[in-house]
């Protein structure tokens, strides 16, 4: 990797200004108070990755309401109190270094399951006897062993894009400079668009065009609570890798329709609607999907399995325009500075150099 490689480069989104396009990808911390706001442990992750180097910092998976988190550590941003706390996280990654973003997430049927590190963690259901609550999505079919969700009526509609354009008002005055829509992994956006989790046979169910009904109401809505010089980001899945499932051709021109509504950016993922769909195993596989999602008119992110500096060459600019990277910067917040490769005194914080 050398300082002149695109990935280094800066990228524009609107009125925001990303100083380069190595970003941290959303990756849930499960540590939120009893409440859903912000802690300590959000201050010093979220912190020590906007010293490492990224040009955004992209805040873990935050409800939009209290039935919408996958679980009740699951931060939120629907109440005064989780406003103040995530002003506080905003605020800090911006002064360490980065730009400030959150994503926004409505479960669906991946709604009220536990932690990953207790027990059967994310496979196991907490019902509403165990403070847990019943979920909601377009039908009434559970992800694996999680609960039955309740097939979602207009009225239940109708709140859930409430809840969403005021949780876009709430990151705004929390200070986020970016906002992303969580679409994809099986969560409620993706649900409605997969034919293997949207068995409706009203206006929202059955050919595509039905099926993105709903989730083009959640980007309108996010997109009237968020200001216009701020942009939007959706996590689309390129595929269901399931037979039966969403295609990447009707991705695409979902991603091509919500360019039309508003979204600055698609943030490629797969899979992970069922249990059954093919597992990722190869770094990039999301990256190659960016060609056919930029041929719809829109700039592409993407994640998974990124662990190698080579790894952003390779996908930045000939295949997407950013890379988002997880599991390597859980195991190193340093990773985009070891991956830059530049003079350290050129590149690492200033509090640091006397290490080197």
């Amino acid at each position: 990797m050398t300082t002149g490689s695109t990935a280094w480069t800066a990228l524009r989104l609107r009125e925001s200004l990303l100083p380069n396009r190595v970003w941290l990808s959303p990756m849930c911390q499960y540590s939120a108070d009893g409440s859903g706001a912000p802690t300590d442990w959000h201050l010093a992750h979220y912190g020590a990755r906007a010293a490492g180097g990224v040009g955004m910092v992209m805040v873990e998976c935050t409800g939009v309401s209290p039935d919408m988190r996958t679980t009740k550590r699951d931060l939120g941003l629907w109440s005064e109190h989780q406003v103040r706390g995530h002003r506080r996280l905003a605020a800090a990654i911006r002064a360490i270094g980065s730009v400030p973003a959150v994503q926004l997430g409505a479960a669906g049927r991946k709604s009220s399951h536990g932690v990953p590190w207790d027990n059967a963690g994310t496979r196991r259901p907490i019902g509403p006897e165990d403070g847990g609550w019943r979920p909601l999505a377009p039908s009434p079919i559970p992800f694996a062993g999680l609960g039955v969700p309740a097939e979602m009526t207009t009225k239940d509609g109708t709140r859930v894009l409430e809840d969403i354009e005021r949780a876009a008002r709430n990151a705004h005055r929390a200070g986020y400079e970016v906002v992303e829509l969580h679409g994809a992994n099986g969560y409620l956006l993706h649900e409605f668009l997969s034919p293997l989790a949207n068995h409706r046979v009203d206006e929202w169910g059955g050919d595509l065009e039905r099926r993105m009904r709903f989730p083009l109401e959640m980007v309108r809505a996010i997109r009237a609570g968020w200001p216009a010089d701020k942009p939007v980001i959706v996590r689309l899945p390129a595929a269901d890798l399931h037979e039966g499932g969403l295609t990447a051709d009707e991705a695409a021109s979902v991603a091509s329709r919500m360019a039309r509504a508003g979204v600055d950016m698609i943030d490629i993922s797969s899979g992970a609607l069922t249990p059954g769909a093919l597992r990722i195993e190869k770094p990039l596989h999301n990256a190659e999907y960016g060609p056919r999602f930029r041929a719809a008119g829109v700039l592409t992110a993407a994640s998974g399995l990124v662990s190698e500096a080579r790894h952003l060459d390779e996908a930045i600019p000939d295949l997407v325009d950013a890379v988002l990277v997880g599991r390597a910067m859980l195991r190193d917040p340093y990773w985009a500075l070891r991956a830059l490769d530049a003079e350290p005194h050129r590149s690492w914080p200033r509090q640091y150099h006397r290490a080197f």
